[in-house]
Parts: C-alpha cells; structure tokens; sequence
C-alpha cells in the first residue's frame, strides 16, 4: 500500500513581505487608475482577499502611500546599473544605464503623477499612522541620487584615462541630460539613449577637417 505524502504548505509571508507582495501588485493599478483605484481590484490582482489588504494596511490611502513609496525607490535601478559588465565599451555601459534610469523615471513619473492627478497628496490622512517603513527617511531624495551618481562613476571609471573631463563631471551632466530629457519630450524632441550618449561622448559638432 502506498503512503500518502503530506503536502507541505508554503511557508508563511512576513507581515513586510504580505505588503511588498500587495504593493507589486497594486503598482500598475495605481498607475492606471491612480486614487480611483479600489481595493477590490488591488486584491483580486494580487490574487488576496480584500480583507488581507487592509489587515496589511491600516486604509487605502496608507497602501497607495506604499505605493508612492516604492515607485521613488531607487533600489531597483541601482541593482540594474550594478549588474552592467565594465568590459563592454563606454558607450554601451552608458546606454544601458540611460535606458535603466529613464525606465525608473518613467515609473515613478507615471505612478506619482496618476496618484496626484486624482488627488492623492502622500500623507494626506494618515498623519502619525502612516507606517514608518513608508516614509521616506529625512535626506532620502539626495542619498538616492548620491548612490545613483556614485554608480555611474563606477560605470565611466575604466575608461578615466581617455577622458577629458572626471568621471564625477561626466556623471554628473549625463544625470543632468537624463532628468531634462522630459522637457525634450513634452515639446516634440525624445532623444534616444544612444543619442544622448553620443552627445555626451561625442558632442554635437561634425568632424571638421583642418586646412591645409
């Protein structure tokens, strides 16, 4: 006679990873629908019953700030920009990492600006119940571009000595080309990652040969 097997259950979420589970669900909703959002859809997409949302967070508007939250995170894109091999060539190290930052851009640009636009403002109603974990820390903004700036350094680091300017400088103004490049877009101009690293490299004048 054969033995039955005991069917081992799947090993219990942790209250923080119940929330990141909801929240990864919730995020193309929220941007989709921003604040008209409704819980029900959130836990049919996370394949949940709706009363686990809310045993998850305190209300709806405590998930959508966790949502917010997670589309700021810049963790993502730094692991993104960590596993780019420093022995391709420049410029293909930089245009992976412009088309990494301006997929992390357009996230949190979509999902902020879908949540502002139906009025969602973070914190709004939760005031001191607003779980910790989903505030921002004080300085959170510099220290993600701090670590954002510090990985592209690394990226351009290999080929310092053929360039002219420092490696800090060149990060620095291809951050500055990325973070303009929606004010490129919004008047008819979307310069491609390759186009942006080609003029980073490379400007914008044609060759010119010397006279003779």
């Amino acid at each position: 006679m054969t033995e039955s097997v005991p069917r081992r259950r799947a090993p219990a979420m942790s209250p923080e990873q119940r929330r990141a589970m909801i929240v990864a669900a919730a995020l193309p909703l929220v941007a989709e629908h921003g604040a008209a959002v409704t819980t029900g859809q959130i836990a049919r997409a996370a394949g949940i019953g709706e009363g686990t949302v809310f045993r998850a967070f305190g209300d709806k508007d405590e998930l959508l700030d966790a949502c917010m939250a997670e589309a700021m995170n810049p963790d993502h894109v730094l692991r993104e920009l960590a596993s780019i091999s420093l022995d391709e060539p420049l410029a293909d190290r930089l245009t992976q990492a412009a088309e990494a930052l301006r997929a992390h851009l357009g996230r949190m640009g979509t999902v902020i600006g879908a949540l502002h636009g139906t009025g969602h403002r973070r914190g709004r109603s939760l005031g001191d119940r607003q779980a910790p974990e989903d505030r921002p820390p004080p300085g959170a903004r510099e220290t993600s571009m701090r670590a954002t700036h510090e990985a592209l350094v690394e990226l351009i680091e290999p080929d310092r000595a053929a360039l002219r300017l420092e490696p800090e400088r060149i990060a620095s103004v291809f951050l500055g080309m990325l973070f303009t490049r929606l004010h490129f877009a919004s008047g008819g101009v979307d310069p491609s990652p390759e186009e942006l690293v080609d003029i980073l490299l490379h400007g914008s004048l044609r060759d010119q040969e010397s006279p003779a």
